[in-house]
């Protein structure tokens, strides 16, 4: 018979195996299957145009990604988004840059990977405005002080001799301006797309500038990611990245599955949508140092920052060099 001792040690013998096992289940996963699960990227959005290669790559997520799944996340304006960016309540957004840089500014741990779009932003104006100097004195909407909107208004203004002061520059929310121009409220507007199509395709208002007859590769929408992030999953990170790159060669096309899927996030008419895709860029969405330096100038001209992150310090080209 067996002695009380070798029992014991055959006891201690099984749970060490035991405890054993556990473990290599646990690191391998097999257990608690934690790493079966794949890392979900939440990226904030509005859903404009100017977003849609971020709409194309969510659509083709049912092709498998490796390392994350994409959880697209829709806000209403854009310092909510830029709120739930800035506390890392999402990962990433595509978002009004100037917003991104202020935050940066400001100390929050941010980076621009790529360009939301290139050109895109018309500045629309009631059917008797024929010239920049009709609308003084008159109201002009943009959608917020600190954003490229209104640099381009700023610029035009500029350009035509006159003062930003000539106008009556009021922050409206960007749905609320094609009506606010039917209703004569204000004489023209600036703003992200498809919100000056809709003015356009309704006969409302006309197309007095592209935003490229007034400042040639102005920097509007950026795709940016939480230094965080990247800096702990950079493998996730250069996925995402890579995928989005090439929803922005699908969305280039600009074909009915482009269209089909822009539907899907934001409720927008064909004969709107048709308009604004015509104005707007998704290819080339890399963001170039004299523009934004440009950019950056700008904002200080108009007194909307005293120190705007520079370019090495603010923009990550890393992720489309790589990808390349």
């Amino acid at each position: 018979m067996e002695s009380q001792r070798q029992r014991g040690s055959k006891k201690a013998l099984l749970w060490i195996v035991m405890a054993s096992l556990v473990l290599a289940l646990t690191a391998c996963g097999g257990a608690s299957g934690k790493e079966g699960k794949k890392r979900v990227v939440k990226i904030g959005y509005l859903p404009i145009t100017h977003a849609v290669p971020l709409y194309v790559e969510d659509s083709l997520e049912e092709q498998g990604y490796e390392n994350f799944e994409l959880e697209l996340v829709k806000f209403g304006s854009w310092p909510d988004l830029a709120d739930a960016l800035n506390t890392g309540r999402i990962d990433g957004a595509s978002m009004l840059v100037t917003l991104a840089m202020r935050a940066k500014e400001q100390g929050i741990d941010l980076k621009a990977v790529a360009l939301g779009h290139r050109d895109g932003n018309v500045l629309v104006v009631a059917p008797d405005i024929n010239q920049v100097s009709d609308l003084q004195g008159k109201n002009f909407a943009i959608p917020h002080k600190f954003s490229t909107h209104n640099i381009l208004l700023y610029q035009m203004l500029e350009q035509a001799g006159m003062k930003y002061e000539d106008v009556n520059a009021i922050e409206t929310a960007p749905a609320e301006m094609p009506a606010a121009l039917s209703e004569g409220r204000i004489a023209g507007y600036v703003v992200a797309e498809p919100f000056g199509a809709i003015a356009v395709d309704m006969g409302k208002g006309k197309v007095l500038y592209q935003s490229d007859e007034i400042w040639q590769d102005s920097v509007d929408c950026a795709l940016v990611l939480r230094g965080e992030f990247i800096n702990k999953e950079r493998a996730v990170a250069a996925e995402f990245v890579k995928n989005y790159l090439i929803g922005g060669e699908r969305a280039e096309l600009k074909d009915d599955y482009t269209k089909e899927v822009s539907t899907k996030y934001m409720q927008v008419d064909q004969n709107v949508l048709d308009l604004s895709l015509q104005w707007i860029k998704y290819d080339d969405l890399k963001l170039n140092q004299e523009p934004y330096e440009k950019l950056a100038e700008y904002l200080v001209k108009m007194g909307l920052s005293e120190n705007p992150p520079t370019y090495e310090q603010f923009v990550d080209n890393s992720f489309i060099d790589e990808a390349k």
